[in-house]
């Protein structure tokens, strides 16, 4: 049995920052405390760095099957698990896109075939799959997807009655992309009218504005109350949506949210350097709401920090404004980027780890993870100090750039544990180790 020991590290779990052991045996951790040793275990010298549990990320697009020149599952999962990232919850809009039982089960065999990382993906509902959802097996997968306002992939579900009937349909949490398509269009139709060829990036919150979140999330939520619907809404960004929310923990909880780390990091400010580097659906906003989000996640409004990670290819990105697709590459880069804010001041280490790790474990029921915990899956990451910068250079993600190059981060994943397995050691990603298929307690 393969045997690992972590030393000399300060362990970051449930509230807690504390100095200790952690032996693991095999895939499990088998033991937590104070001078822990083995004859043979391999040991990882943690230097006086934080241990985390792996983080979870509840929403990426890794862009397989049908659309692989931007990335696939075996690129993105090598980039999650060099960021700490152990588990990922990867999205439908794929081509084909996954909106039959069929087709997740495909995708679930493409994750056992390639993914470093552990894995699980989401049924889209579309206007006309009702009964697929309804034939869904709680343990198979983390939930449902429902575009509620278009986005990358065409899979926009607008007719109110099929959307009140997946809500009464499933137990299932119903993840939700809230923005108004009426809304979105009309200002589309503003702005070429207006700007023609002439649209820049910084027209993206104004086209994709915050009424348009409002009016979709106000909607889903109310919906949800109504029904007793498991909702979660994706990637917040706005200010005027958090009242919709209340704040407190997780737990007991029907109506939970999420937001992503390119409305805490961006703001509108930016498009004048980033351009279409920083175009998400939905979009960066102003400043206000960037603080509002902040203060909604310290609140505990919002519940979870994930990244939407969806690459495009450099080229893809570079084309005029109005053709150039929305989303990019985060998952390598979130970890780091929320301990920055921890060094600001802007939050603690418990709070990261319990909206990155304990509350997508606890949000999606997942099964003996997001936790440092005896008998609990060895998935791990090792954080040390170490001043580096993003560059093409040390960039995993297929699609070879970052929102953040040039950005220096005063932290450095260095160790990577999936399933007890070593996954990413200081710079080398093993061609040797896969990931999971998440399972769920329901």
């Amino acid at each position: 049995m393969k045997r690992i020991l972590i030393k000399n590290g300060i362990l970051v779990n449930e509230d807690q920052q504390y100095a200790a052991d952690i032996l693991v045996e095999g895939t499990y951790i088998a033991k937590i405390g104070t001078d822990l040793s083995h004859p043979h275990a391999e040991v990882i010298d943690a230097q006086g760095g934080f241990v985390f549990p792996g983080v979870i990320d509840d929403q990426v697009h890794f862009r397989e099957p049908g659309l692989t020149h931007k990335g696939c599952i075996a690129s993105e999962s090598r980039a999650a698990v060099a960021g700490g990232t152990t588990s990922f919850m990867e999205q439908p809009n794929t081509n084909p896109q996954t909106v039959t039982l069929e087709a997740l089960e495909q995708k679930m065999a493409m994750g056992a075939a390639s993914s470093v990382a552990n894995y699980s993906f989401l049924l889209g509902g579309t206007n006309d799959n009702l009964e697929e959802i309804k034939r869904l097996d709680p343990r198979a997968t983390s939930g449902i997807k429902l575009f509620l306002g278009s986005s990358t992939g065409n899979m926009l579900v607008d007719d109110p009655q099929v959307i009140e009937k997946i809500f009464r349909a499933t137990p299932l949490v119903i993840s939700a992309h809230c923005e108004d398509e009426t809304t979105i269009r009309a200002q589309m139709a503003w702005a070429q009218e207006t700007y023609g060829d002439q649209m820049t990036p910084e027209l993206h919150p104004v086209i994709r504005n915050a009424q348009a979140c409002y009016l979709s999330s106000s909607r889903a939520i109310a919906l949800a109350r109504a029904t007793g619907a498991r909702l979660h809404v994706f990637h917040l960004s706005t200010g005027i949506e958090m009242d919709l929310l209340a704040p407190g923990p997780l737990k007991g909880k029907q109506i939970t949210a999420e937001v992503c780390i390119h409305h805490l990091w961006f703001s509108d400010e930016d498009y004048a350097t980033k351009g279409n580097l920083i175009k998400w659906n939905p979009a960066v906003k102003s400043q206000a709401d960037r603080e509002a989000l902040w203060t909604g996640l310290l609140e505990d409004r919002i519940d979870v920090i994930a990244t939407d990670h969806a690459p495009h290819t450099w080229e893809e990105k570079n084309k005029p404004y109005a053709q150039a697709p929305s989303g990019g590459p985060l998952v390598q880069h979130s970890l780091v980027a929320m301990l920055d804010f921890v060094e600001r001041g802007k939050i603690s280490l418990n709070q990261v780890v319990r909206k990155m790790c304990h509350n997508p474990a606890d949000l999606f029921q997942v099964h003996k993870r997001g936790y440092l915990r005896e008998g609990y899956y060895a998935d791990i990451a090792v954080v040390q100090p170490k001043t580096w910068t993003v560059g093409k250079e040390n960039i995993v993600a297929q699609c070879g750039w970052s929102p953040f190059e040039g950005q220096s981060f005063n932290f450095a994943v260095t160790h990577t544990l999936v399933n007890g397995h070593l996954a990413y050691n200081q710079g080398v990603i093993s061609s040797e180790v896969k990931g999971m298929r998440l399972t769920f307690d329901r």
